[in-house]
């Protein structure tokens, strides 16, 4: 009879613990990367359900932050917004260990990709961008600043 009893309070823990890792693993992409080429932060945020993330430093060589633009921008009404604090990371959604579903911005280039993200370990993010497949695509890695 014990064994019964013991088995429901059982599965009950394990059900609870797995849940608090997943939970715990959900959010540990959330604080700030630096890009592949360390010339900018980025930090990623949880809305709602959703992940983003957006640029809060880049890396000036002697220029005005104000200066920089996203110039390469497609849209000409979008080309003279400033790039700090431009939201380059939108509408990602966990799944099995990836944050799946969503859009990567390079302003550097002016465009957008689908976007996948998957960590490596707790110091470095692996970013996808792909257009259609996402085994076509380029994948760079994000690291944690010291």
């Amino acid at each position: 009879m014990k064994t019964h009893q013991f088995v429901p309070v059982l599965f009950f823990f394990m059900m609870f613990g797995f849940q608090s890792v997943q939970a715990q693993s959900e959010s540990a992409i959330l604080g700030t990367w630096f890009n592949a080429e360390k010339s900018a932060k980025i930090e990623i945020l949880k809305s709602g359900s959703k992940y983003m993330g957006k640029i809060i430093w880049i890396e000036l060589k002697g220029r005005d932050p104000k200066t920089i633009v996203d110039s390469k921008n497609s849209d000409p009404s979008l080309q003279k917004r400033p790039i700090m604090g431009l939201t380059i990371l939108e509408n990602l959604s966990y799944k099995n260990g990836t944050w799946e579903g969503g859009k990567i911005y390079d302003p550097e280039s002016g465009k957008t990709y689908s976007c996948e993200l998957k960590l490596k370990n707790k110091e470095i993010l692996e970013v996808k961008g792909y257009l259609g497949f996402s085994w076509v695509g380029k994948t760079v890695e994000w690291s944690k600043p010291n």
